[in-house]
């Protein structure tokens, strides 16, 4: 097996058989999807600090952040507020359920959510995703599509198609946040802004590892 026979079986393991597997016991797993998800992390970066190719400091460094700010919170703002008013309109009583009802829960989700799911993900389906694959997917653009397609793959552990629609979407916007950027640090940013939101509108109900079956 040559270096791209093994990355193509690398990537199709963690990104393919993983998730389907994780899918078929889901029903196990509503106390271990964080703890999973860091030991994945893990090994990701295990991988990429070997590697004499990798560069370390996208792990910390802001990259361009300057050149994705602007459409990073101008998107989100508009995202916000379009979303605030349809799920309003499709869901009345439904509207920030979890600070109103559990606000304790609500701000442990503003510091727990980044640290331990956030972080985790960005690290395993952006840096590592765009570093470790770059040989086998030279496009850029066909590496974003494909992350996306993965994380929202990734989704399918909770069974309903919301959840898995969100996250392509999403998916597709971190993509290409850090492909413009090369900073995992703005990655993180973007999708904490918009799981917080989520989580605090209502809609992670869909997201919500206590509700497998």
């Amino acid at each position: 097996m040559n270096a791209n026979q093994y990355r193509w079986f690398e990537f199709t393991f963690i990104f393919i058989i993983l998730p389907l597997i994780g899918f078929n016991i889901r029903q196990y797993l509503s106390n271990w999807l964080i703890p999973a998800l860091i030991i994945l992390m893990s090994v990701c970066c295990m991988l990429l600090l070997n590697d004499i190719h990798f560069k370390r400091f996208r792990l910390t460094s802001m990259g361009q952040f300057s050149a994705v700010k602007r459409r990073m919170f101008s998107f989100f703002f508009i995202g916000a507020l379009f979303s605030g008013v349809f799920y309003n309109l499709l869901y009345q009583g439904h509207w920030f359920t979890l600070p109103r009802e559990n606000l304790t829960d609500w701000l442990m989700l503003l510091l727990l959510y980044p640290l331990l799911s956030v972080i985790p993900q960005e690290l395993i389906f952006r840096t590592y995703f765009f570093h470790r694959y770059k040989r086998i997917m030279p496009s850029k653009w066909l590496r974003i599509i494909i992350s996306a397609s993965v994380f929202a793959l990734a989704h399918i552990i909770y069974a309903n198609w919301i959840a898995v629609s969100l996250a392509f979407v999403g998916g597709l916007m971190f993509a290409y946040t850090y492909a413009q950027s090369r900073s995992t640090f703005a990655c993180v940013i973007e999708h904490s802004l918009w799981g917080i939101w989520m989580f605090t509108l209502g809609i992670g109900d869909y997201l919500d590892s206590g509700a497998l079956n």
